[in-house]
């Protein structure tokens, strides 16, 4: 089948294994990645998207094998490649063994195109690796390629459903022009602070006072600085205000006695006891009672209260340790009283939910110390009165996203104490004071710079906005206590659970949770930022939403029904919207995020779990096909799909959700010619061990349909599936695609045969489904390798 366009790499090969290991271990990577600016979920990994992209726009070597040929170089390497494999078949014939799929292209422009792959797969091999993504010369190779098979015109690259932004920022950081949109507010201001406003400050230096001199700023360097300079003015500002609600406490002799800095104050959260005899005591609702490998509390029953004590030493026996209550519900300390979880919400729903501080952790002399709180402990960390808490609804009723509004907490200022929502407010309060700071210390360096004064300070802003939604992460009272001596954050999980007992960090301390910490991390993740070339995120609805001129396709969209991102936005969004509100009045115009329109399967906002998928599919549609008819067909287009772990282990490739993704993509005039299965989890992680895990992302090549396709039959279909899918499966097999993998792959070359026609009729006429395609597409993928064994 002739085209009109160059094939790409991507349609042809990728070095998968590579891809997937820099993917994998990309998760552990921490300081300076860019999803350390500020939480968003399910990010794809970086090193995926920049090899994705790169090979949507490199050409595949079967478009120049003539200009390979002439290269006498090349061609000799060849030669001599093709002169060893000849031989070796030749001995093979000789000794009666099997040739192999692999073996039999013999001709010197097989073997050319082969060894220029190679050649391209090295570059992607070293573009994925993490410490090469500064890495100018790695980086240009990778660019000079990209300008080569672009003819040096380089298309823009657009993502339609940005989210945390990861594809637009490889796009720029392998020179290309960035653009990205999104619905989700939250997500636009993450992709604005990666991609758009870094560039404005690119390789300059920083501006605060006491700048010490350096010959070059490479990147954000400087602007990372600056951050980190303001973020602690902050910090001093704030604990004017204040530090009076966050005193030290006092060491008791055995300790070496004086002054410690608090780490955490851990609390558990009451409830009335349920035996009428004992109504009045506030019995602690406590997960584990264990703080350390050698830390525990001990629960004192006085009558009809409960006091704490806190022991050191070897654990006693698991009994000891266990809480008060479960999944299944609790027990009452006081009167020994069965409490069911239905008793339990009933009581918080009524405003009956309290909290008790239990303990204290304080950062001594030798390391961490553990201590009862004292009498005025309590006193103080009540008294804080914020001057404003978040009073937007939990709106979602679908307790699989947000569980707070089935304890009474039916507001987001709820999931805070009041201490916590003190030290928030402050904290956003000051960093409206930060543009009258930077133009002085601006005034005092001009005119050796020139920086708009009103853009630098709302840049600065921007990030320690960030830092502030870090903070708000780790200050809630869903943050909870690690026996390993940190604070696990409100998102531990893409979710919002809720916790029984809490631990309340010390935001002026310099441990787990405080302000400069999370200052911290963002001034790493701006100073490892490209800040180069041009780029823009939007906020629009990718249904509407249009294209730059001659842009490539290249997104991650929302999957079905894995994550409620705007139901579990609005956490950020109400602290987002009081400390940017009035820089960007059109992002933040809406109550909370806007949830009506966004393009995922959940059931609490349609009739039922069946309306929900349809409204998914339709959306979908509508959002490819709007995108399908700007698209150049120059560039091949690559969506990715992230499957469920529950879809990967029970249902694998004929999951409902991947079906019917799939299908919205068909049924927008997009073929579907490759998938190229990315594994985005360390290998040693608890589920893939000693397990035939699917892989957990998929990578869908598209290309537009033709508009003179045809429409054929079930049987012809299935014909064209036994000549098309074997020698596809061959090439994959030779180009070392995990076993695992191979379902998931060779849906690319199935998919093909089946996208590539207008319908496959079934016997009574009716259209073939995705999910009866691949079905067969499995079967037919079983009695190859089945054959071949």
């Amino acid at each position: 089948m002739t085209t009109n366009y160059k094939k790409k790499l991507i349609e042809v090969a990728i070095p998968l294994e590579a891809i997937n290991a820099a993917s994998a271990r990309e998760k552990s990577i921490r300081h300076g990645h860019p999803s350390t600016l500020h939480l968003w979920w399910a990010r794809r990994p970086l090193a995926a998207c920049r090899a994705v992209l790169f090979a949507q726009l490199v050409d595949d070597p079967s478009e120049y094998v003539e200009e390979l040929l002439a290269n006498a170089k090349l061609r000799e390497v060849a030669e001599k490649e093709l002169n060893e494999r000849l031989a070796k078949r030749d001995r093979d014939q000789e000794e009666g063994k099997h040739i192999l799929a692999e073996d039999k292209p013999v001709t010197l422009g097989d073997v050319i195109v082969e060894l220029e792959r190679q050649r391209l797969f090295k570059i992607i091999e070293d573009l994925v690796k993490w410490e090469n993504s500064t890495n100018e010369e790695v980086l240009e190779r990778a660019r000079a390629e990209i300008r080569r098979s672009c003819d040096g015109e380089l298309p823009p690259v657009y993502d339609p459903f940005s989210g945390g932004g990861s594809i637009p920022l490889e796009a720029q950081r392998l020179g290309l022009r960035a653009y990205g949109s999104d619905l989700n507010p939250v997500a636009v201001m993450i992709g604005k602070a990666m991609i758009e406003i870094p560039p404005k400050f690119g390789d300059q230096p920083p501006i605060h006072p006491g700048t010490k001199e350096r010959n070059h700023y490479r990147n954000a360097e400087g602007l990372a600085e600056d951050i980190k300079f303001y973020g602690e003015w902050m910090r001093e500002k704030t604990f004017e205000r204040i530090g009076h609600l966050y005193p030290q406490v006092d060491l008791p002799k055995e300790h070496g006695g004086g002054k410690a800095t608090v780490v955490a104050w851990i609390w558990a959260r009451t409830i009335p006891s349920p035996d009428p005899a004992f109504a009045d005591a506030e019995v602690p609702l406590v997960r584990s009672f264990q703080l350390s490998n050698n830390a525990w509390i001990e629960p004192v029953i006085k009558g009809k209260s409960v006091q704490f004590k806190v022991c050191t030493g070897a654990l006693p026996e698991k009994e000891k340790l266990n809480g008060t209550v479960n999944r299944q519900g609790g027990r009452c300390l006081v009167s020994k009283t069965a409490m069911p979880l239905s008793y339990i919400r009933e009581k918080a729903r009524n405003g009956f939910l309290g909290q008790t501080l239990m303990a204290v952790v304080a950062e001594g002399p030798r390391g961490r110390i553990f201590l009862p709180p004292s009498e005025d402990s309590e006193t103080i960390a009540l008294s804080g009165k914020p001057r404003w808490l978040p009073e937007e609804l939990v709106t979602t009723p679908s307790h699989e996203v947000d569980r707070l509004p089935m304890y009474g907490m039916n507001t987001w200022g709820e999931a805070f104490t009041d201490r916590q929502a003190t030290a928030l407010t402050t904290f956003v309060d000051i960093v409206k004071e930060l543009e009258d700071k930077i133009d002085g210390d601006l005034a005092a360096i001009r005119p050796s710079v020139s920086i708009d004064s009103a853009e630098y300070a709302k840049a600065i802003r921007v990030f320690l906005c960030c830092a502030i939604d870090r903070c708000a992460d780790a200050w809630s009272t869903i943050a909870t206590w690690a026996t390993g001596g940190f604070i696990r954050f409100t998102f531990a999980r893409q979710a919002i659970a809720m916790t029984w007992d809490f631990a309340e960090c010390n935001v002026f301390s310099s441990s787990t949770g405080n302000f400069l910490g999370a200052v911290d991390w963002v001034s790493k993740a701006v100073s490892e930022l490209p800040a180069q070339g041009e780029g823009s995120i939007a906020q629009s609805d990718a249904r509407f939403a249009n294209m730059p001129p001659n842009a490539v396709l290249s997104t991650d969209p929302p999957y079905y029904d894995n994550i409620g991102y705007a139901d579990l936005s609005d956490y950020f969004y109400v602290w987002l919207k009081r400390s940017l509100g009035d820089v960007y009045p059109d992002i933040f115009s809406t109550i909370t995020v806007p949830k009506g329109d966004e393009l995922v399967a959940v059931p609490h906002r349609h009739e039922n779990r069946s309306a929900a998928e349809v409204y998914f599919l339709n959306g979908m549609t509508d959002a490819f096909h709007n995108i399908g008819n700007q698209l150049d067909d120059s560039y091949p287009s690559a969506i990715y799909y992230a499957f469920k772990q529950n879809e990967v282990s029970s249902e694998g490739i004929t999951s409902p959700g991947w079906a019917t993704f799939l299908a919205a993509i068909i049924s927008s005039g997009l073929t579907v010619s490759g998938t190229w299965p990315v594994r985005t989890e360390r290998s040693g992680r608890t589920i893939s061990v000693g397990t035939n895990a699917l892989a957990t992302s998929v990578v869908l090549v598209c290309r537009k349909r033709k508009s003179a396709a045809e429409t054929i039959s079930r049987a012809e279909f299935i014909r064209a599936l036994k000549r098309e899918l074997p020698p596809a499966i061959a090439e994959l097999q030779a180009a070392n695609i995990a076993p695992a993998d191979m379902p998931q792959s060779a849906i690319g070359p199935g998919m093909g045969v089946f996208s590539r026609y207008k319908a496959v009729l079934e016997a009574d006429d009716s259209p073939m489904t995705v999910k009866a395609a691949l079905q067969l597409i499995n079967r037919e993928l079983d009695e190859f390798l089945g054959d071949v064994q």
